[in-house]
């Protein structure tokens, strides 16, 4: 049988060679068939930490690595544009310092 195959958005990378990310998906309400979004969160192993919190990955089921990793990471498909604005703000200022 394949190995299934994902595309998700890392949510979390604060854990070592781990990353939590979640899949988003449209569902039709069985009733009243509303649109609803739901996303599956899966926990992935990032042997080499390459992504981070925003980039978008593709994934690959694999044997269990632990309680909750059941996934593994096979590519960044894309980096995130997001900007840490603290980290952004302290170089500012240390180059002001470093000016005067």
């Amino acid at each position: 049988m394949p190995k299934r195959v994902a595309i998700g958005v890392v949510r979390t990378d604060k854990m070592a060679k781990s990353r939590r990310v979640e899949i988003p998906r449209v569902v039709h309400h069985a009733k009243y068939g509303k649109i609803l979004h739901r996303k599956t969160v899966c926990h992935v192993h990032d042997e080499n930490n390459e992504s981070h919190v925003g980039d978008t990955v593709e994934i690959v089921e694999c044997p269990p690595k632990s309680k909750l990793k059941r996934w593994q990471l096979v590519r960044v498909v894309k980096k995130s544009t997001i900007v840490d604005l603290a980290a952004l703000r302290a170089a500012e200022k240390s180059l002001e310092e470093q000016a005067k």
